[in-house]
């Protein structure tokens, strides 16, 4: 696992051997964040990786300059891990939280220009966060939710929904207000 671009490019990540976590791979991250790149500036933005698992996603967007990444993750190990590598890196802008995902939503009185959510494939409900997201009102106006699962799900037909990617086994559904 590596950082793609910024301050930190180039850097590697080795999780501990006791990560239970499914990291998005480098193919797809690199992928996501070319057309993100694309549409918005990270600079400034506000960011919440939900279901952070090895905090991949999270280290992406402090590393090219988001201003607050907050890193939601219940398991304590992988927790630790994302905080350790955040001092490890001078990552002050990211924000660890050891919670579970849908009771931060629910709980939520921030609102952030990206939500990113990877919940485990096989979590069963897991495209509850985004309804939560948007019942709660959690993106700004330009916001986006990017939504990471596996291809048998399709939500071309959600209100919100604003595009897809689709790298591998890896898909994107994103979402706009």
């Amino acid at each position: 696992m590596r950082i793609i671009s910024g301050r930190l490019k180039g850097r590697t990540i080795q999780p501990p051997k006791n990560l239970r976590a499914r990291p998005t791979t480098d193919f797809a991250k690199e992928n996501l964040f070319n057309v993100l790149s694309n549409r918005i500036d990270f600079e400034g933005l506000d960011v919440l990786d939900l279901f952070a698992g090895t905090g991949s996603i999270s280290y992406e967007f402090a590393s090219r300059g988001a201003e607050s990444v907050i890193a939601v993750e219940i398991n304590t190990v992988h927790y630790n891990f994302i905080r350790q590598t955040a001092d490890r890196y001078g990552l002050e802008n990211l924000h660890p939280i050891k919670a579970n995902a849908f009771l931060y939503l629910k709980n939520c009185d921030k609102r952030f220009d990206i939500i990113f959510s990877d919940a485990p494939y096989d979590l069963e409900a897991s495209d509850r966060v985004i309804d939560l997201v948007f019942a709660r009102e959690l993106l700004k106006p330009e916001g986006i939710l990017i939504f990471e699962h596996s291809k048998k799900f399709d939500f071309s037909i959600h209100a919100k929904f604003y595009g897809s990617r689709s790298y591998g086994s890896v898909q994107f559904s994103l979402f706009k207000n």
